[in-house]
């Protein structure tokens, strides 16, 4: 869905060039919905990654903390963010949201059928992956780079699969 893949990628981006501890877990909610509240019910800290329709330019990276990040989602843009909805208010009637939330977001240009972002959203791409970087550090969270020879080889097993 065009611009509504940022979340997803910068997830993946992130495997791809770092490695965390086991107290780190990278999910792809996808167009899950309530079973998401499993994995986040009463942890420590919740990223979200997602396009955010909030009425600026196209590619803008914003954040949003804390009660700011349910009441955002009841705004739907997409298919998954009305599972995501349902979690976090869920999550909120049980006193399960987790003890801080984050949410990364970026202004989408176009949600619709394709593969590619748009170009606004591509030029923020490598800053939206940044920030949740030195969210991660901010809390504590350090990652440890993949090196080129890590990358390459998986790269290889990747193409080796297919």
């Amino acid at each position: 869905m065009t611009d509504d893949s940022v979340g997803v990628r910068v997830v993946n981006e992130i495997e791809r060039r770092y490695r965390f501890g086991d107290d780190v877990e990278f999910l792809d909610g996808g167009t899950s919905g309530i079973e998401l509240l499993s994995y986040i019910s009463k942890r420590d800290h919740l990223i979200i990654i997602d396009a955010l329709k909030c009425g600026k330019e196209p590619g803008t990276v914003v954040r949003l903390e804390g009660e700011d990040v349910p009441a955002k989602f009841m705004t739907k843009i997409s298919p998954h963010q009305l599972g995501l909805s349902d979690v976090l208010a869920a999550a909120t009637v049980s006193d399960e949201l987790p003890l801080n939330m984050v949410l990364f977001g970026v202004e989408p240009k176009k949600i619709s059928l394709g593969l590619e972002l748009t170009d606004e959203v591509q030029a923020s791409f490598e800053k939206l992956v940044n920030v949740v970087i030195d969210e991660l550090k901010s809390l504590g969270y350090v990652p440890e780079p993949v090196s080129e020879e890590e990358m390459a080889s998986m790269q290889k097993n990747f193409w080796e699969r297919s």
